[in-house]
């Protein structure tokens, strides 16, 4: 089923098939939203590597990894098994049996940017060298979409590129390491509750046999909840990137690209061995004004948008975001990208 959901595009030969990848990517963030690119180059070695260094920091003490923790300021940093959703949207996003979204996601990560605090190379040897060229490769992958998809949707080519520059100091574009640890007879429970990305477009690295995520067709707006409950399988494996739109640019699109709902569930009976996964999460600069070619919808900052949707989605966290916010000094105000 999943197969007929979520369609494969390759990058190869991408400047003389840029007119025919544009059209496959489209289609697919029209429909499904999700999508998996194959011969983007990188490779399964370079992939693996980085899980390598994935495990090596998540099987450190806590108290090693604890050395930098999650700051709600910059959303950077080290969390173990943090509340992500609020058991309204249980009833609100999937109507299914089992355990609330308000449950608490069985998972621990650690969220990093070019210029955020890194562990040590005495804790982990070579993991912001390497980690840096990885995130390197992930914004190239990341800027040949956004260019395809800059076009589709009538704007400059380099359009998204300059509104997700990570070089800029106003940037919000992340990425996030996952460990979700083994379990035993866990029967269908979350490891990552319903959700949708917040961001503009999500890279997703998963490694093979490490199954669980779920995705939900179907949404209409990016302000909707209401999605059903007809999630399909979308097994892991090493190599292919698995790429879906978030919230931010289904807005930016006049909703005509598709932020889709997913999750991630234990096996239903049995063992559920441990996940790894790396996910890259392009968002707009803090200072970029986003609308869409229809103007659907107002003209609003990426900053602001984030922050209204991290509260619905995050409200736990979001007032104390939201201080820690406004105690920032103004930023300067940065042209519209």
């Amino acid at each position: 089923m999943a197969g007929r959901v979520v369609p494969a595009i390759s990058l190869k030969d991408y400047e003389s098939r840029r007119e025919e990848i544009t059209k496959q990517l489209v289609e697919a963030a029209e429909t499904a939203g999700f999508l998996t690119l194959i011969d983007h180059g990188i490779t399964i070695e370079e992939i693996e590597a980085q899980f390598a260094l994935s495990k090596a920091y998540f099987d450190l003490p806590k108290e090693i990894k604890d050395k930098v923790p999650h700051n709600l300021t910059t959303n950077n940093g080290y969390e173990y098994y943090v509340r992500k959703h609020f058991p309204f949207l249980a009833v609100l996003l999937c109507p299914i049996k089992g355990p609330s979204t308000g449950s608490i996601d069985q998972k621990e990560s650690f969220w990093l940017q070019r210029n955020s605090e890194w562990p040590s190379d005495e804790d982990v040897p070579t993991f912001r060298a390497k980690t840096l060229n990885f995130i390197g490769k992930c914004e190239d992958i990341s800027n040949k979409v956004l260019t395809c998809l800059s076009i589709a949707l009538g704007f400059e080519e380099d359009y998204f590129c300059k509104a997700m520059d990570t070089h800029q100091p106003d940037n919000l574009s992340q990425m996030r390491l996952l460990h979700y640890p083994a379990s035993e007879g866990a029967q269908g429970t979350w490891r990552a509750g319903v959700h949708t990305d917040i961001g503009c477009l999500t890279l997703l690295f998963q490694r093979d046999g490490e199954d669980g995520l779920e995705i939900c067709p179907g949404r209409e707006s990016h302000s909707s909840f209401a999605v059903g409950d007809t999630f399909f399988p979308l097994p892991a494996e090493t190599g292919p990137i698995v790429v879906n739109i978030g919230d931010m640019l289904m807005a930016w699109s006049d909703d005509r690209l598709k932020a889709n709902f997913h999750r991630v569930r234990a096996k239903e009976s049995g063992h559920s061995p441990d996940r790894y996964s790396i996910a890259y999460f392009n968002t707009g600069r803090k200072d970029v004004i986003m609308q869409g070619p229809l103007k659907k919808y107002p003209a609003i900052t990426c900053n602001e948008y984030f922050l209204h949707h991290t509260k619905i989605q995050f409200g736990h966290n979001a007032k104390k975001k939201q201080e820690a916010a406004a105690a920032e000094k103004p930023s300067v105000v940065a042209a519209t990208a």
